[in-house]
């Protein structure tokens, strides 16, 4: 065992949005990562659901775009081989936890690895929205979470990343990709310092 210092990162202590360009991406809060009895629950995730339930309150009284991932495995699916069963299409684990029901009107794309970009239509939705910047939320912060914001950031999306509305299976990965989201992809702030407005 070792120990590493991590290096500082900025906390954004404000953050304003303009929620016609904006987005909130809600990933991976599925039963089977964040409700007991789920086949891969990451620890801290359950805890997070008061601050992605306001952060959806901001988005939907602003009339901001919400966009619900939902992790989706088939029997053969690769990614069992690594993780164990998790997120099977049409199990009580790989349904969105109650408590962040999307609306009828709000989209759930179903993805088939970490990226929410890969193989999906993510972006071909937020480019027909005239979307450029996400807020990305949800677990695991080091996983899903991260290689999302690294996609978008690839593609020039403006990344905000609100560290009490994310969670990881340890402080060591949920530091680490914090620090490199600082870095290199965009801003990490908290939730409740996201505002409407320029």
């Amino acid at each position: 065992m070792r120990s590493v210092e991590v290096p500082e990162y900025e906390v954004h202590e404000e953050v304003r949005v303009d929620p016609v360009r904006t987005a909130l991406i809600v990933g991976d809060m599925q039963n089977d990562f964040v409700k007991e009895g789920g086949t891969l629950v990451v620890p801290d995730a359950e805890a997070t659901i008061p601050k992605i339930q306001n952060l959806l309150a901001l988005a939907r009284e602003s009339g901001m775009k919400v966009v619900f991932i939902q992790d989706t495995h088939n029997e053969g699916d690769l990614e069992w081989e690594i993780w164990g069963e998790h997120c099977r299409e049409g199990s009580w684990g790989w349904q969105i936890v109650d408590d962040l029901r999307p609306l009828e009107n709000e989209v759930t794309i179903r993805k088939p690895r970490y990226d929410a970009f890969y193989g999906t239509q993510l972006e071909h939705l937020l480019r027909m929205w005239g979307v450029d910047t996400l807020i990305i939320c949800g677990t695991v912060a080091n996983i899903c979470v991260h290689y999302t914001a690294s996609s978008a950031a690839m593609r020039w999306f403006n990344v905000i990343v609100p560290v009490d509305g994310i969670s990881s299976f340890s402080p060591f990965d949920m530091e680490a990709s914090l620090s490199q989201t600082a870095s290199l992809l965009g801003r990490v702030t908290q939730s409740e310092a996201i505002r409407i407005g320029p």
